[in-house]
This record gives structure tokens, sequence and C-alpha cells, in this order.
């Protein structure tokens, strides 16, 4: 009987050690602050855009696969190491180089700072870290609510849908959900050059991240100082939201802060109405701190999730 359990600890061990150190790396140390995997990607990505463009649906399908299939291609070629202590620590750099969850919070307590001391420029300098909206006329409670909303999205983001894949499909579901992830966000938003081009990047995020923004919208009602309200503030607002998934974040995080998220955002000169989540009063400085906890414990809970996922994955063919 020895002799399978070896042969189990050198396909899954090193799955469960890697996804485990992996968590602790990022929880210790967060994103790198030079040459981050997701960066240079990011250039690599820009330059194949640049080469295959054109106004057309196809062309981003093309760009799209090129992006996904290499991802997916270097997670395969990295499981099938045979050393098992190398084939961890290679499941430990890729959990590290996809999760954001420590950088995320640490950005959230640098806005919380800047606004409990006024300083309106700092915190406007700091918002393009967390999100893609116009600071430049936000006032306080804009500001306080952009964070709110920034990290309920982005907990899923980066945190909870990287961990699901990452226990679906291991080192491969962990490069190709960052890499789709990072596409949407390079191509995938509505504009004249991205419309058609950006089209299979924006549709291919949304069906990644379907079932982990609804985890996300859970967990989040379970780690609730009121959990039935967080909960009927998702079932009742959470499809509002013109993301098929961005809607369940945001109206749990309102539901569980007891507040009212939503309302008219600036984009580059372009401002879109979205409508409002929850029954509260509007953000203000003081919720930024429990959005951030709130965040804190999601990404707590899918961590350990994800472990448990793979580790009973493992026991069941032992």
């Amino acid at each position: 009987m020895r002799i399978p359990s070896v042969a189990i600890w050198c396909s899954d061990g090193p799955r469960v050690a890697g996804f485990l150190a992996g968590l602790l790396i990022d929880a210790a140390v967060g994103d790198p602050r030079a040459g981050h995997p997701v960066a240079l990607f990011g250039r690599a990505a820009a330059a194949l855009e640049r080469r295959l463009y054109r106004d057309a649906r196809v062309n981003g399908v093309v760009h799209v696969a090129v992006c996904v299939g290499g991802a997916v291609a270097l997670g395969v070629a990295a499981e099938r190491v045979s050393h098992p202590v190398a084939r961890a620590a290679l499941t430990a750099a890729a959990t590290w180089a996809v999760l954001g969850g420590t950088t995320l919070a640490r950005e959230g307590e640098l806005m919380a700072e800047a606004l409990e001391d006024g300083d309106l420029e700092r915190a406007r300098e700091r918002l393009p870290h967390l999100c893609g909206r116009d600071p430049s006329s936000l006032a306080a409670p804009e500001l306080a609510r952009a964070t709110v909303e920034s990290l309920a999205e982005n907990t899923s983001d980066a945190v909870v849908a990287p961990l699901f894949w990452g226990a679906v499909a291991g080192v491969p579901g962990l490069l190709a959900y960052r890499v789709v992830n990072t596409l949407d966000a390079m191509v995938g938003h509505r504009s004249p050059r991205y419309e058609r081009f950006g089209w299979a990047a924006a549709r291919l995020d949304d069906v990644a991240n379907y079932v982990p923004a609804r985890i996300t919208g859970l967990l989040t009602v379970l780690a609730a100082p009121a959990p039935r309200r967080a909960l009927a503030v998702l079932v009742r607002d959470g499809h509002r939201h013109p993301s098929p998934n961005a809607g369940r974040c945001e109206a749990a995080f309102a539901g569980a802060l007891g507040v009212t998220l939503g309302g008219a955002n600036v984009y580059s000169g372009r401002i879109e109405h979205r409508p409002t989540m929850g029954d509260g009063r509007k953000p203000g400085v003081g919720d930024v701190r429990p959005a951030v906890r709130l965040a804190r414990l999601v990404g707590f809970a899918a961590s350990a999730l994800c472990v448990a996922a793979v580790a009973a994955r493992a026991s069941r063919k032992r």
C-alpha cells in the first residue's frame, strides 16, 4: 500500500503544497514591485495586438486564442515536471503570480489613510491602482464609493476566481484565468477601437468569472456582520449591474456594509450610470476600512476552500 501512496504524492502532493506555499507567499509579500509576470505578459500581448489588430471580431478571437493557448501550454508543461519538489515550486510561483489579494487590501488601506487624512490629491493619485475611473473631480464620498466597489469586484477577480480555476484545472487553470482577465482589462472595454476586436476577450472573461463571482457573493454573505441583510441585497440587486458578474460582488458588499453602491461613474470623459444596490446610506470615508476587512475575510475563506478542494481530490485518489 505504500507504493500507491508515494505515487499519489508525486501526482497530487506537489499541487497541494504549491497552492499552500503560493498563498503564504502572497500573504507575506504581495505583488513584486518590479518585473511582475502579469505586466510582462501584458507587454507581450500588446506587441501581439499590434501585429494582429484589425477592426474585426475574428482578429480578436485569434489574439485571445494565441494568448490563452500559450498560457495553458506553459501550465501543462509546469505540471509535467517530473520532480515533485520542482513541480511544487512551479505551482507556488504560479499561484503567487496570479493572486492579488494582499496588494488589493494594501491599496484599500492606503486609500483609507489618504481619505482619513483629508488628502484628496493623494487619494486621487491612488485610485487608478484600484480602478479605471477618472478621479480628477471626485470628492471624498465618491472616492470612498469607488474604493468599496473596486474592493468588491476585485476580490473576485484577484482572489476567488484564480483560486477557483486553480482548484479546477491546476496551474493551467491559474495561468489561463489570469491571461483572460488581463486581456479583458486591456481590450475588453467598450471603445471605438475595441468594440469588435475586444469582443472575444470580454465574453470569455464573463464566462470565466460567472461561477467565481457568485461564490464571492456567497462568501461575502457568510462573512458579513448581518448575513441576512447581505443575502437579501445580493438576491434582489445582484442582477441589476450591467456586468453579469460584478453586480453579485458589489451587491453582497453593499448589503454586508449597510451602504448603497452604484451611481454615475466617469471613464476617460465617458459617463456611465450604474443602478443602485443596497438600502443604506452612500458609503463614506469610514466604510473603506470595513470593506478592506471584508475583502480579506472573503479571500481567506476562498483560500481555505481551494486548498481543501485540492487536498480532497488527492485524498479521493488515495
